[in-house]
């Protein structure tokens, strides 16, 4: 793999959480490198366009985490083991849209793909960049900037400025990718993505033509998300009863399941009431998606149709019945 190839999966591995969809519905998915893949409740396809046009896909049955283990069935856990499977999916379409598109660049005819060392190690480091970037940082600098601004002592204060910096830290990520070309090619395919499960959604026949006009953003998309785990995490770290650094640093990655777990509540709450206060919670995601999904091609509307129509092809195979979680 070249140097190139390395940085964009890494990079687009730290991205992961803003590209799939925050909630087990009837239909969702997730942009991948030149492709997208789509969930169905009980099946999973990834379509990918290799660099010489052709579509390959990969799929397979995945049941819901909730049916593999009872204990996710419960509040706050659904929302972990949900989310935790979104992750291991989309870590799997990743690597599998990875050696699509190394796989019509080998030289003298080898093949490369991404071999599992090198795979294992971009998430060890994308696990320990995220806790350094939006753990550390924010508690180190505002540690330090409670040393010269008194006001920031206590609680509350002290944890909405380490807050804010977090936010404007994943702001600044954001937008700094979204300047690459290869990323914004991924945000097309966000955006396509978006297009056709709204397609889907509105019971008009899935098409290049119908999905077109939809708009690109998405309440259950992971952008949305990830503001709520944000917000939500201010009050929760206002509750630790510890002074220290190290422990306050040690309970922010200690705590991020529960966060994480209480977010996907909120999120299908609002999700549920969209006309009300709490329903207010996504309108900043949906802000926030200008940059984390571009308006797509028709080829890339095409790759998406094509990932929904395996998923769905797959379902109905195995009898599933299509109902929202």
């Amino acid at each position: 793999m070249s140097i190139r190839s390395v940085v964009r999966l890494a990079v687009h591995t730290q991205a992961l959480p803003v590209l799939a969809g925050s909630e087990e519905t009837l239909i969702g998915g997730q942009a991948v490198m030149e492709g997208v893949m789509m969930r169905a409740p009980h099946s999973y396809c990834v379509a990918v366009r290799k660099p010489g046009g052709e579509l390959v896909t990969d799929q397979m049955p995945v049941p819901r985490a909730a049916e593999r283990y009872p204990i996710f069935k419960y509040p706050v856990l659904r929302g972990i083991g949900t989310l935790g499977q979104a992750l291991y999916l989309g870590i799997k379409a990743l690597n599998f849209s990875a050696n699509a598109a190394l796989e019509d660049r080998g030289e003298g005819g080898k093949k490369q793909t991404v071999s599992p060392w090198v795979m294992g190690l971009n998430l060890a480091f994308s696990l320990a960049f995220f806790i350094f970037l939006y753990k550390f940082v924010p508690l180190y600098l505002t540690t330090k900037l409670e040393g010269w601004v008194p006001a920031i002592h206590g609680r509350i204060a002290f944890n909405l400025t380490d807050g804010v910096i977090r936010m404007l830290i994943f702001l600044l990520f954001l937008y700094g990718v979204s300047r690459w070309k290869d990323m914004r090619r991924v945000f097309e395919y966000h955006g396509a993505e978006h297009k056709v499960v709204y397609n889907y959604e509105s019971g008009l026949p899935v098409t290049v033509e119908n999905a077109r006009p939809f708009t690109t953003f998405h309440p259950r998309c992971g952008t949305s998300f990830l503001l709520v785990v944000m917000v939500i995490a201010i009050g929760v770290y206002a509750l630790i009863p510890f002074d220290s650094f190290f422990m306050k640093f040690a309970l922010r990655v200690a705590l991020l399941p529960l966060i994480a777990g209480l977010s996907y509540e909120l999120i299908r709450i609002a999700a549920k009431h969209r006309g009300s206060l709490l329903g207010l919670l996504t309108t900043p995601g949906l802000w926030l998606q200008r940059i984390t999904t571009q308006p797509p091609d028709d080829g890339q509307l095409a790759v998406a149709i094509h990932a929904l129509d395996g998923a769905m092809a797959l379902e109905q195979a195995q009898g599933g019945e299509l109902v929202v979680a």
